[in-house]
């Protein structure tokens, strides 16, 4: 399976019944609940089944977009569609005049990090204690045996 037989669109349905693949990305329930309605959502569907999804969001400024939320269901990572959900999400940014495009991940996110730099984007800043209970994280948290604590914000120039 690769990203070409996925077919890319923008969600129309209930953002609820995304739930599921927006928890793969968000392990705070309150976050997603405060963030979940918001912007738009580019879906990647393959045989009728949604494989993952990238939600856009207004940024702090007109001409800024954040992609808030990204994930890939496991059975299909590695294929491409992490990629061209990027690349569409890029595209449409683009239409539409904006000039930056911002994502933030996980500073103990390594694999993260290193995907959204190989899209374009560059580190911006660290946001340090993110990830506390206080914004509804569990305690404690380890990727990969690093712990989830801070923050890393990216930008990509449009």
């Amino acid at each position: 399976m690769h990203a070409e037989t996925a077919e890319i669109s923008w969600f129309t349905g209930p953002r609820e019944d995304l739930r599921p693949m927006f928890e793969l990305a968000e392990d705070s329930a309150l976050q997603l609940d405060a963030y979940l309605p918001l912007g738009r959502v580019l879906v990647a569907v393959v045989d009728g089944v949604v494989v993952g999804h990238l939600q856009l969001v207004d940024g702090d400024r007109s001409d800024v977009l954040e992609l808030k939320s990204l994930a890939v269901v496991e059975s299909f990572r590695g294929n491409g569609i992490g990629r061209a959900l990027v690349e569409r999400a890029v595209a449409e940014c683009r239409s539409q005049a904006s000039r930056t495009l911002m994502v933030s991940t996980a500073a103990a996110g390594t694999d993260n990090l290193r995907f959204y730099q190989r899209r374009g984007f560059r580190m911006l800043s660290v946001e340090r204690d993110a990830f506390t209970a206080s914004t509804g994280y569990p305690d404690p948290i380890d990727i990969d045996g690093i712990p989830l604590r801070d923050r890393v914000w990216l930008s990509m120039d449009l």
